[in-house]
């Protein structure tokens, strides 16, 4: 199992991060049905409420991979950062899983 991990920045605390909130919880239309996804975590920083840390889970990276290429994939990520700092890139990581607990 792999992790995508990304971290990003929203406009603000308030109507801009309710709205990336509501994005990400459209995107699980998506994401739900996605061969080889295994769920995700939305976090949300409490010292700094702009900052979010998402993470899902797929088996193989090729499963992430072919999510990307998927029609319709772009526009739900352009539409996530209409609510972001883009002077602040978000940051994407790949890793391995190799410990989880409750998660299938």
């Amino acid at each position: 199992m792999i992790a995508i991990v990304s971290q990003a920045w929203t406009l603000d605390a308030g109507a801009e991060a309710d709205a990336y909130v509501a994005g990400w919880e459209d995107f699980a239309t998506l994401l739900d049905a996605e061969p080889g996804y295994r769920g995700r975590v939305v976090l949300r920083d409490t010292g700094d409420p702009t900052h979010f840390t998402n993470i899902r889970y797929f088996d193989r990276l090729e499963d992430y991979e072919t999510l990307i290429h998927r029609p319709g994939y772009a526009e739900r990520i352009d539409a996530l950062g209409t609510h972001l700092q883009l002077e602040t890139p978000p940051v994407k990581q790949v890793a391995d899983v190799v410990l989880r607990d409750g998660v299938s």
